[in-house]
């Protein structure tokens, strides 16, 4: 709930979530449930925000039932599901709901599109293997909307339909369990042993060797900015970030960074100027190196990244807990559990109400004592936007430039 606000607070025109099963993060944890959604929808509407439900993953012949069950449940809370199932789709046809084809479903043609189309489809999201020239083609003859992803992580696997995660660990990405063990160092190892003529060994069978660089499987992160106004242009109806099994501080920054440069396009205001530092800003938050995805070309090697974890400029420590809020004073008391707080310092507090606030603190004061910081087993106060008593506080370190 607290990425969901965070969203709405950035400038989301919709959000897409999933409930327990059946969905591409099944494994994450922070699914929605049957208890949570008409809250959610509630909150989305109240904004007038679309809300859309995955049901996104391989369906099989015996979860047929339960997948009908949850779009009869779903379809009063949610403006369309996303689906990647010819199954499912024809579910949803019965039931009178609205759905959109799921990039999954590796549609990269308007012919596939019409055909889609025909079928019932409301939109179609489109296989991440289409170029920007392509994109634009199938939206000026397919006759129906379509998305395309702008943000985020990419899949070596042809609209990431992999077998790797299910080979080596039984757990299936086709399924919302991936592992991702393609983002991980890669050894070749000799399995056999070579002799020579009189059957002396040429060499050892355990001799390993590190792959380099050691991604060859990890894909660079997709950022859409620097030319977001060409996707405006190309007729493209709507703009996907990929920010499910995200934090709460990715989800807001991400979106708000395509907020306001999409609204720079629809006013004129648009600049590379613009762009860049809606690229730094993003590159605050979890990412891996950033790239053009397959906007411009087929990939080649300067599509994967060099690195297996987080280039974020910036990582969040644990503080505390908002103890009270004075709403007239606009101040929140503040219970230090772990990282000290000092003025000046920048914080961001989360909750499931307030979404993401991030603030810098101006000034500490305890009852009528004024400090410079404060640590671990203590309480401060400190002006701050509207946040909630139990909201986490954090401590934003910058960790590179």
């Amino acid at each position: 709930m607290t990425c969901l606000q965070a969203a709405l607070d950035a400038g989301a025109d919709a959000v897409y979530l999933g409930l327990d099963g059946f969905n591409m993060r099944a494994r994450s944890g922070v699914n929605f449930t049957c208890e949570t959604l008409p809250e959610a929808a509630r909150r989305c509407r109240a904004r007038g925000v679309k809300l859309y439900l995955t049901l996104n993953s391989i369906i099989f012949e015996g979860e047929l039932a339960a997948v009908e069950e949850m779009i009869v449940f779903a379809k009063p809370y949610v403006d369309a599901f996303i689906i990647a199932d010819w199954g499912v789709a024809a579910l949803c046809r019965k039931q009178g709901a609205v759905f959109h084809v799921s990039t999954q479903m590796s549609c990269s043609n308007s012919l596939a599109a019409k055909f889609m189309k025909a079928q019932g489809a409301a939109r179609v999201v489109l296989a991440r293997e289409c170029t920007l020239a392509e994109a634009r083609e199938i939206v000026a003859n397919a006759g129906v909307e379509i998305e395309v992803f702008v943000h985020g992580a990419q899949c070596i696997a042809e609209s990431g339909r992999c077998l790797l995660s299910h080979e080596a660990y039984g757990c299936s990405a086709n399924r919302g369990e991936c592992h991702q063990p393609c983002r991980r160092r890669f050894l070749i190892k000799a399995v056999d042993r070579y002799s020579d003529k009189d059957g002396n060994p040429i060499h050892d069978a355990d001799a390993e060797f590190e792959v380099t660089p050691h991604t060859v499987l990890s894909a660079k992160d997709l950022c859409s900015l620097p030319f977001l106004d060409r996707l405006v242009a190309s007729g493209v109806a709507s703009f996907k970030i990929e920010g499910r099994a995200r934090k709460p501080e990715y989800v807001h920054c991400v979106v708000r960074a395509y907020r306001t440069a999409l609204d720079a396009v629809l006013n004129g205001t648009f600049t590379p100027e613009l762009a860049n530092r809606l690229v730094e800003e993003t590159r605050t938050v979890f990412h891996r190196e950033l790239g053009v995805g397959l906007f411009f070309g087929r990939p080649g090697a300067d599509q994967y990244t060099d690195r297996e974890d987080s280039l974020a400029t910036t990582v969040k420590r644990y503080s505390g807990r908002v103890i009270d809020y004075f709403l007239k004073a606009g101040i929140a008391q503040v219970q230090i559990q772990d990282h000290p707080l000092a003025v000046g310092d920048s914080v961001q507090i989360h909750g499931s109400t307030t979404g993401v606030v991030e603030t810098t603190i101006a000034a500490l004061r305890r009852d009528d004592e004024i400090l410079t910081s404060a640590g671990r087993g203590t309480w401060a106060t400190f002006p701050c936007p509207r946040v909630r008593v139990g909201d986490k506080v954090f401590f934003m370190e910058k960790v590179r430039d």
